[in-house]
């Protein structure tokens, strides 16, 4: 990306949001974590569970596009930019992961994926621009708190749901490489305050795109 001028940037990344928001990406190399296995037969109740459980994951993976290409586009040092747009397309596995599964279970990632993607796009850029270890703090703490939600979503499937699960946990494997790596590199860590109304915004996002 550094090889860039702006509008090269402004291009390339709105690019790679029409990727993210459209039904299936290019594919990264790596086979999906559950493909060796049969589908569950699920219960109602257990399906509906499982749908948006992957819903939320789908649209947090979304977020996390948006995020770490806004940090990008904005980052001062080339090897930030480098990473956050290496990290950009390791995430393209979990949306398609994630895209795939919804499509087994008969049903949609959220309606509003293009507002969860815009607002988080802005917020990365914004990150970015307030500097280099600001915004991988920013990472860290966002990827600490992903980390969590998938952990309380593998307690929270239905038990039989064992192809879901394959994928949350190696989602939960890359996503705390991502935290760890923006630790090294010497991100800030986040005031109380500031985590916990991340915290908040989070919650709005999981408990919209649960259900729509």
């Amino acid at each position: 990306m550094n090889k860039f001028n702006l509008l090269d940037k402004l291009c390339i990344n709105i690019d790679q949001r029409l990727k993210a928001l459209t039904p299936l990406n290019e594919a990264s190399g790596r086979s999906t974590p559950d493909q060796a296995l049969s589908e569950p037969s699920l219960t109602s109740k257990e399906k509906r569970i499982s749908v948006g459980l992957m819903r939320v994951n789908h649209a947090g993976e979304v977020c996390a596009q948006a995020l770490y290409l806004g940090q990008g586009l904005t980052a001062g040092l080339t090897r930030i930019r480098t990473q956050m747009v290496k990290a950009a397309q390791e995430e393209v596995d979990h949306l398609n992961w994630c895209k795939k599964r919804l499509t087994e279970l008969n049903s949609h990632p959220s309606y509003l994926n293009p507002l969860w993607f815009t607002g988080s796009f802005i917020i990365g850029a914004m990150a970015g621009l307030v500097g280099d270890r600001w915004s991988l703090g920013f990472v860290a703490e966002t990827e600490r708190q992903v980390v969590e939600h998938l952990e309380k979503h593998l307690c929270q499937l239905p038990k039989k749901d064992i192809k879901s699960q394959k994928i949350i946990e190696q989602m939960h494997e890359d996503e705390e490489h991502h935290r760890q790596t923006a630790v090294k590199e010497g991100a800030i860590k986040f005031p109380l305050p500031m985590q916990i109304a991340m915290k908040w915004v989070s919650k709005v996002m999981t408990t919209t795109a649960y259900w729509i």
